[in-house]
């Protein structure tokens, strides 16, 4: 059996952390579909500005929405919707054959209000309309101020992938902002269901304490992520989800981001060997996906209980020194501000094409 197929079938979806207009033009997200077990899909600004970077591919539609007055964000966001509708069409049979469990894309508000709530969820509300997709997720960072924007996007039956997590911590507060809007759903009458997925990032917590002690080489950020599996996990088995479950919803789905190996040292399917596990996804890089596709290999699923999870953090702590929560939240305001660099970079490669298209016509 095919890497992927075993990986699937242990109960973990695969989702490709990648889009450009040649993937779909080419059919090879297609192709990852029907051969790779793919399932899903994510995209983050760094990737649409490599993408514009790299391919002329979007010169024709930046002419199109020029000519139709748009710049700017404006001209991005259309561009990004249109791959992104595109590749949600593509997934709508798994979408419906999962009964919405799997087939998702998922498209970021823009960074820059990561720490302005009320900006947050009327962008993601907005983006939510102008997809128009059952099967697109907004994304929307699980910041302090993130988090209530969270709770209303779902309130209000936005599909919500709730990204810049980086503990347990994170996770269980994007969680509750969770929980909360579908309890009051229920209590309003409307539908429970409104997907959402927590995207816990897991190898930059070891690109941050790389160089330390050899014997944690690249143990902690697989450590950090079983903690929160565990705290995943023991959400799913509370009364307070059950009754939910009960009245119709579905649980927001841990996804496993940031787990292409950063260390040229290390293998290049860590991080998916490590942390196979039922119940959640991992969202690859392309590079990943074809490794763990060409030599990847099933190891033991992660246990419910996080296993030798607490030993390893205390060790951090107790021999290196690691403040892992002080670190959690560096984490988190660091990747926040990479978005925004990302996003700042974007949004220059769109001026610089869109001048260089206007002029070329």
């Amino acid at each position: 059996m095919h890497p992927t197929q075993q990986l699937h079938d242990a109960g973990q979806s695969i989702w490709l952390d990648n889009i450009t207009r040649e993937l779909l033009t080419s059919r090879t997200l297609a192709r990852y579909i029907d051969e790779l077990s793919v399932t899903g899909l994510t995209s983050n600004p760094t990737i649409f500005g490599n993408a514009f970077a790299s391919s002329d591919d979007y010169d024709e539609p930046i002419a199109r929405y020029l000519g139709e007055g748009l710049s700017g964000e404006d001209l991005f966001f259309q561009i990004a919707i249109d791959d992104l509708r595109e590749a949600a069409d593509l997934l709508r049979p798994i979408w419906e054959r999962t009964h919405g469990l799997d087939g998702w894309v998922s498209l970021e508000v823009s960074p820059l209000l990561a720490h302005d709530t009320e900006s947050t969820l009327e962008a993601a509300v907005q983006l939510h309309v102008k997809a128009d997709r059952p099967n697109l997720y907004i994304k929307i960072p699980g910041t302090p101020e993130g988090i209530p924007a969270i709770e209303e996007a779902v309130f209000a039956g936005v599909p919500v992938n709730v990204t810049l997590l980086f503990s347990r911590e994170h996770y269980q507060a994007a969680a509750e902002a969770y929980l909360r809007a579908i309890e009051r759903r229920v209590e309003a009458g409307l539908d429970p269901f409104v997907s959402s997925v927590a995207s816990v990032f897991v190898s930059r917590w070891d690109t941050a304490v790389s160089g330390r002690d050899e014997g944690l080489h690249n143990m902690l950020g697989i450590a950090m992520a079983k903690l929160t599996y565990q705290a995943y996990r023991d959400l799913l088995d509370t009364g307070r989800w059950q009754r939910l479950e009960n009245e119709g919803a579905k649980a927001q789905r841990l996804l496993w981001a940031s787990t292409g190996t950063k260390d040229p040292d290390a293998s290049d399917v860590l991080y998916e060997r490590a942390l196979a596990a039922p119940f959640t996804i991992n969202t690859m890089p392309e590079k990943t996906l074809l490794a763990y596709g060409d030599h990847g290999d099933l190891g033991d699923l992660l246990p419910a209980d996080g296993g030798n999870a607490p030993e390893v953090v205390a060790r951090f702590q107790s021999e290196d020194s690691v403040d892992t929560d002080a670190l959690a939240e560096q984490l988190q305001a660091e990747g926040a501000a990479s978005f925004d660099k990302s996003w700042n970079e974007l949004m220059e490669r769109i001026s610089e094409k869109s001048e260089a298209v206007a002029a070329a016509r």
